[in-house]
């Protein structure tokens, strides 16, 4: 009797995903090896187009692709890793509304889990701060936003309404920059339907620890983006970080106090914590992986993206966790799998960045491709031609373009799906703002009532 081969791949972000769909091709007709891809969420979500959603240039559902559309053969469970066991092959993993745990037992590991958001231990910032990494995060930042206008629009006490209209982003890397860009076009036009506003109050906030945003792509693009921001009438603040965020206030090391609900935090990241219990060599949190994308004394586990430290052989500096390097990480991983399956030869990893490209606002953006700075139009415009490739999917990349067209000549619409996390996460903020942070004068203290209240089953609000 035969056994089969089991690869177990965990996570399907970009090195998940693309080596899932790597091995499920290669072996759709191999009775004897049994793909089986394990992930949090049923979709494949794809985080480039964030900033859009939450903007309103897009609609989630044209940026999100589910999973098992696009496997042919392999195996998909909808589960957390709970557990990793590499010296007896296995991964315990929990599934369900009840948790049930399950046990998965692999011949071939590849570990593609990507990351969590690191918020520095820093006091409030994982309780109250919006971040930009999960497909819920869009809608969370736009409810907010919206439902500020909203209170702010009725708002008597001027303090308040400053505060409510004031926006702080913190992190001047590639999702920082992007998302303040994407979120000051959408709140200077949203404001244009709210007479009672002035868009004089509104205050946007960029907030950088380094000398100058975007770093990864140079000085020069850098000190660009900066420049078309504040010209937008963004705020920068390089060399500045945020210490804390008490849900009505966001103190930085300059020494001030900014007077806000709205912390949107895109300036760390960690490898999944889950990796931290594996008895492998670490740097900062990532596994040390061969030329061969594999895991030294652990013959048959791979890692990829975010979970992989792998030196780039040119520079001698480890290779970025970005999307393009997860992509051909995860072809490489598929074709060595493949090789060490067959009893052929395995290959090294050998890529270098072909290029990064940033957003910065409605039809600008920054861009080096191939060591060529662009900048602009054209660099926007390279922008969306490069990632609405990238997009899996045909009927996503038609989906997106008419998205994209239908905005060239319509506002984006102001519209909240509204979830009983955004009413009571709103409620706290608001009645911080009002009563604590802000101060106001005792006539001026207002009852806090619901935005919306959502009927029970027997109607009432619940």
């Amino acid at each position: 009797m035969t056994l089969r081969t089991r690869i177990l791949v965990l996570g399907a972000g970009f090195g998940g995903l693309y080596a899932a769909l790597f091995l499920d091709k290669t072996f759709v007709s191999d009775p004897y090896v049994e793909v089986t891809l394990v992930s949090r969420e049923n979709y494949a979500l794809f985080t480039p187009m964030l900033h859009e959603v939450a903007a309103g240039e897009l609609e989630m559902s044209d940026i999100v692709n589910p999973i098992r559309k696009m496997l042919r053969h392999a195996v998909f469970i909808e589960s957390e890793v709970h557990s990793i066991d590499l010296l007896n092959r296995r991964v315990i993993i929990s599934h369900g509304v009840l948790a049930r745990r399950q046990e998965l037992v692999f011949d071939h590991l590849v570990l593609a889990l990507g990351s969590e958001t690191n918020f520095f231990n820093l006091p409030g910032l994982a309780e109250r701060a919006i971040t930009m990494k999960s497909g819920t995060d869009p809608f969370l930042l736009r409810n907010r936003v919206i439902a500020l206008l909203e209170s702010a629009s009725l708002e008597e006490s001027e303090s308040v309404r400053r505060a409510m209209l004031t926006f702080v982003v913190a992190g001047g890397g590639f999702a920082g920059v992007e998302t303040v860009g994407a979120l000051n076009d959408f709140v200077r036009e949203a404001v244009k339907s709210y007479p009672k506003l002035n868009p004089d109050w509104i205050r946007l906030l960029l907030v950088h620890p380094g000398t100058v945003v975007l770093p990864e792509l140079g000085e020069n693009l850098g000190l660009y983006a900066q420049e078309k921001l504040r010209e937008r009438r963004v705020e920068i603040q390089t060399g500045t970080r945020v210490l804390g965020f008490s849900g009505n206030r966001v103190e930085l090391s300059s020494g001030e106090a900014v007077k806000t609900a709205t912390l949107i935090w895109t300036a760390g990241v960690t490898p999944a914590s889950v990796l931290s219990n594996l008895p492998c060599k670490k740097e900062k949190g990532r596994l040390v992986v061969d030329k061969n994308l594999e895991v030294p004394d652990f013959p048959g586990v791979w890692a990829v993206g975010d979970c992989a430290w792998i030196l780039n052989r040119k520079t001698g500096k480890p290779h970025p966790p970005t999307a393009q390097h997860a992509i051909r990480q995860a072809t490489q991983v598929g074709k060595n799998i493949v090789a060490a399956i067959r009893g052929a030869q395995k290959k090294p990893f050998l890529f270098s960045t072909l290029g990064q490209l940033a957003t910065i606002g409605r039809r600008t953006g920054v861009a080096n491709i191939l060591g060529i700075n662009f900048s602009g139009f054209i660099a926007w415009f390279l922008w969306r031609s490069i990632y609405l490739l990238k997009l899996p999917r045909f009927e996503k990349k038609l989906r997106v373009a008419l998205g994209w067209t239908l905005d060239l000549f319509f506002p984006p619409d102001i519209v909240q799906y509204v979830t009983v996390r955004d009413i009571e996460s709103l409620h706290e903020h608001l009645a911080h703002l009002r009563k604590n942070a802000l101060q106001p004068e005792p006539e001026e203290i207002l009852t806090i009532k619901p935005l919306t209240a959502i009927p029970g089953p027997d109607h009432s609000p619940v």
